[in-house]
Formats: structure tokens, sequence, C-alpha cells
């Protein structure tokens, strides 16, 4: 059978799939519909977290970006890894045992303020909001490139697959279909990495072919020659400095990202709530520390196959055509001279490779099965649909419970509140779904700014109201406004209005670090010279941070139902 035929056949059975647990798993009580009634058990949790968290970014761009860029590729492996550690070790505990639903719901009731929580609502929606519109124009590009249909057309299924399990089911019915979506992008993952891994270095372990095989030696020396540096020179494109920043900044950021944070609010306990993060992690850590190896392989074989070889050539092997029509891929011979040659200088290399066709066409470079080929396909769907549909929950949420019943009608029915939640998802998809038609001309410009606004705004007031009994609603105010208010005044000024990297060189995607440090400083500070916080609220840290204590909810106004 062909790519196609089998690329219809296996997203259909993994469509089918999503939808009858959307179905199974509905709910009809806020509880379930906000925390999956906390009482999804520890490693499947770990196991939806992780597929939360690997969204198309990491699926099909991180492997792309390592396999480019080289050593530098790394950064974002090493901060978005580092980042859920960081999320695992310092927050996810003491978040579970505020028993709440939501980020702003912990940052309002920590901080005392109706001013923090709107503030910590708007940084939840935009981050939200740039996330689901990235992994919804991904949605589309996947159908486009296996089934032929427009990206419009893929971006609809895509709208209307993740409408039915998060409308109905809410987080339970995402939880469980975060699980399925798990397996499958693992499996589509793994199983081209081992089958290449086998064929180019005789070993089936991605890893260890990566690092006991001469292949890592042979690309630098491939690199040398095409007038490249070696493909493990550190600091190519990038100073230490803005590496450096670039790592914290997307620790920081991955670590307040409220669609990861809430996951935690899904388990039953605390208990509970630390074995979830170490399966998360032992899940999250198949696939990232594949990435590097594929990304290895990938250069290898993208090199070999098209560099100094005839368009005549290149036609014949299929795949390049097919690539070429989706303007990823292009190998025009601007000298003349009959074959296409991959050259540093972007002016004149005739071959163009986007990062973000490596994984894609990875398993046709090496010309594995049409089925595995049909596998990576939905495994892109899986990582981009699973992170889309927690996305749109952190969005419902925010307006629905944070705003609605929090500040707007405390006292709305059960069933009114569930209402509103499910309205929001609706109008979510519908919104996410036209961006990702129509996407802004910055959706992908301000990926680094989703991850900055997370860390100057979400995770020093966690951490802080975690650790800190003398922070109070002054110092969070003062901290997250001159945390956002520097970070998006010096993105959006590099970004779109041709501001120089003034602070010390740093790119648009580090300098979120220095929002970060600005928000820790001036909430520490703001603190120190405002009044404390009221004593319930020093009671209410105290009881977070003991450990056989029940927890903090009998303190506040809300129980944790």
């Amino acid at each position: 059978m062909s790519v196609e035929t089998w690329t219809y056949i296996i997203v259909s059975i993994t469509f089918m799939l999503y939808l009858y647990i959307g179905w199974a798993a509905r709910v009809r009580e806020t509880s379930g519909f906000y925390v999956a009634g906390h009482g999804v058990p520890p490693i499947a949790n770990g196991a939806a977290t992780a597929a939360d968290w690997m969204s198309a970014a990491s699926f099909i761009s991180m492997a792309g970006m390592i396999s480019v860029m080289g050593y530098d590729g790394s950064v974002y492996l090493m901060g978005w890894t580092g980042g859920y550690v960081l999320l695992a070790l310092l927050l996810a505990p003491y978040l579970r045992k505020f028993g709440k639903y939501t980020v702003p719901d912990f940052v309002g009731d920590r901080y005392y303020s109706n001013v923090v929580r709107v503030i910590a609502v708007i940084a939840a929606l935009f981050v939200s909001f740039t996330y689901v519109a990235g992994q919804m124009r991904g949605v589309g590009i996947v159908f486009s490139k296996f089934l032929g249909i427009g990206i419009e057309q893929g971006v609809v299924v895509g709208m209307i697959i993740v409408a039915f399990f998060a409308v109905l089911g809410g987080m339970k019915g995402i939880t469980w279909t975060q699980v399925a979506q798990y397996v499958v992008l693992i499996s589509a993952f793994l199983i081209p990495a081992v089958a290449i891994s086998f064929k180019l270095t005789g070993n089936p372990v991605p890893q260890l072919g990566f690092v006991f095989s001469d292949i890592v030696p042979k690309l630098n020396a491939i690199q040398v020659d095409l007038g490249f540096a070696e493909y493990t020179t550190p600091f190519q494109g990038k100073t230490m400095l803005d590496v450096l920043c670039i790592t914290l900044a997307l620790m920081a950021g991955t670590a307040g990202l409220p669609h990861v944070i809430v996951r935690f609010y899904t388990v039953p306990d605390v208990r509970a709530a630390r074995y979830s993060a170490g399966w998360a992690l032992l899940f999250i850590a198949l696939l990232y520390t594949t990435a590097p190896a594929l990304a290895t392989f990938a250069r290898y074989n993208l090199i070999d196959s098209l560099h100094g070889k005839t368009i005549a050539e290149i036609d014949a092997q299929e795949w390049p055509a097919k690539w070429k029509k989706t303007g990823l891929l292009d190998y025009v011979d601007k000298d003349g001279n009959g074959t296409i040659e991959l050259r540093p200088d972007p002016e004149t290399s005739e071959l163009i490779i986007d990062r973000d066709i490596i994984v894609l066409s990875t398993p046709e470079v090496a010309r594995l099965a049409p089925w595995v080929i049909a596998l990576v396909a939905a495994g892109g769907l899986a990582a981009a649909l699973s992170t889309a549909s927690g996305l749109l929950l952190v969005i419902s949420s925010s307006i629905a419970h944070d705003i609605y019943f929090r500040l707007i009608n405390p006292k709305a029915e059960e069933k009114n509140r569930l209402l509103v939640g499910r309205i929001m998802v609706l109008l979510a998809v519908i919104l996410a779904g036209y961006f990702g038609v129509n996407p802004p001309g910055f959706v992908a410009q301000v990926v680094a700014f989703a991850f900055g606004l997370a860390a100057a705004s979400f995770f020093p007031v966690i951490l802080l109201g975690i650790f800190d009994r003398r922070a109070n609603r002054e110092g969070a105010i003062a901290g997250m406004l001159a945390g956002l208010g520097f970070t998006l005044f010096y993105i959006a000024g590099v970004k779109f209005y041709g501001m120089t990297t003034w602070c010390f060189g740093i790119t648009p995607e580090g300098i979120g670090a220095v929002g970060m440090l600005l928000n820790f400083t001036t909430c520490l500070i703001v603190s120190r010279v405002t009044p404390p916080p009221p004593a319930h609220i020093s009671h209410l840290i105290d009881q977070l941070r003991l450990p056989d204590h029940p927890g903090p909810a009998v303190i506040l106004d809300e129980s944790t139902e």
C-alpha cells in the first residue's frame, strides 16, 4: 500500500480512538471538568503530562533545531528538560497540596488579591493562545503533506477532534486521550530512530549508537569538507551568555507553563503528584534522549542523499519532490555545474532544508516502510493535539473559573459553571482554529515571547509564594508588572521595531531570564518595604510546606471539591 493509504488508515484509527475516549470519559461536574476529579493514577498522569508537555515543537522541531544548529541547538533540549525538573521538584507537590483548579487560583489566593489574579489570567491567556495557534497550524501542515488536503481543511478537522473530547470530557477526557496520544507519539518517534540507528551504526539503541559509533566524527568531517564548522563545535551562532540566558528562560518558562502545572491537580494527593512527576520525567526522557541521536542521523542521511547529486538523481528518490511542493525543501543548480551543493552561505547554497522537515522526512530519506512514514504523521498530529487540548482547557478555566466564578458570580450553580466552561472551550477552539488558518505574521516569532512571558510572570511569584513567607500582594503586583513590562518591551523592540540587543547582547529568546530576575528582585524588595501578608496567609504557607499536614484548604473560602 502507498504512504497515503497507510496514513489514512493509521490516522483514522487513532482519531477514532481519541473520539471514543472522549465520549467514554465525559463528565457532569466541574471537578471532573477542570481537574479530572483528582482521580487520575500517577502513571497515567505521567503519560498525560508527557504528551501535554511534548508539543509539536518537541516532536517535529526540536530534533530539527539540533540537526541544523548542532551543539547550540541543545539549548532547547536542556532548557525544556531542566524546566520540567524544576517544576517537578520545586512547584508541583506544593501546588497539588494547595488543592485548587488553576495557576491564577493559587496566585490570587496566595497573594490575597484579585489584581494579581487578573494579571495571572491575562498572562495565562497570552501564553496559551500563542501556543495553541502554533499547534493548530502544525496539524494543518501535517495533514497537507501526508493526506493531500489543504492546510485550512486540516485545521478544521483538528478543531473538531479537539472540541469533541475537550467539551464533553474536560480535563478527564483530555487526560485519558493524552495517555493514548503519548503512546502514539513516542512509538512514532522511537521506531524510526531505532531502525535508522541500526542501519547507520549497527546498534538498535539510538542513544548507544550515537555515543559509541563513528557517526559523529564522520559527520564532523563532512561538515568541515563542506565549509561548515564541526557539528559539535559550541557557540557557533550564539555567545555563551546568550546560550545561558536562553537555557534559563526556557527552564523557568517551562516550569511556569500553566497547562503543564494544572496536570498535577488531577492526581489524588501530594504523594501521587510526586510519583506522577517521576513517571512523566521517564516518559519525557525516552524522547528527549533520542532527539540528539535522531538529529545527527537525519543530518547525515540528508547530506548523503542530496549533496553532490544531480537534479535527476534527487527527483528519482521521489520524497524530495513531495517536500519541495511544501516550500520546506528547495534545490536549485545556481552555478549550472550539474550538481546540487550544500554551502554555508544561504545566498550561494543550492540546497535549502527547513528544520521542520527533519523528523517528518527522516523515514522517507532512510527508505523505511510506508507504515512507518504514516506512523510519524500520526505522531506529529498526536503531539500537536495533546498540547492543544491542554492549552484550550487553560483558556477555558482562566475565563470560566478564575473570572466568571471567582470574580463575577461566586454563587453560580454547578451546572452553570460547567456550561460556561464548555462554552469557553468551544469559543477557544474556534479562535485557535482561526489563528491556525490565518496565522498572524508574528506567530513564529513570539514562541520566545511565550516562554519569556511565563518565565517573567508565573515562575517567580509561584516560587516565592511557596518558599517566602514575607512575599506579599504589593510585591507580587510590582514584580509581575516589572518582569512582564521589561520582557515585552525588549522582545517587541528587537523583533518588530529594529532595536538593538543592548542588554549585553542577549537575544529575545533569552531575555525572559532577565525579566525573571527583575521580577524576583522587585518582589523581594517591595515585599520588605510594605506591610507583611495577613496572618492567615502566613499560616497557609506553613501548611503548604508541612509534609504531614492535610493542606491549606481549611482556611480558604472555597473547598477543594
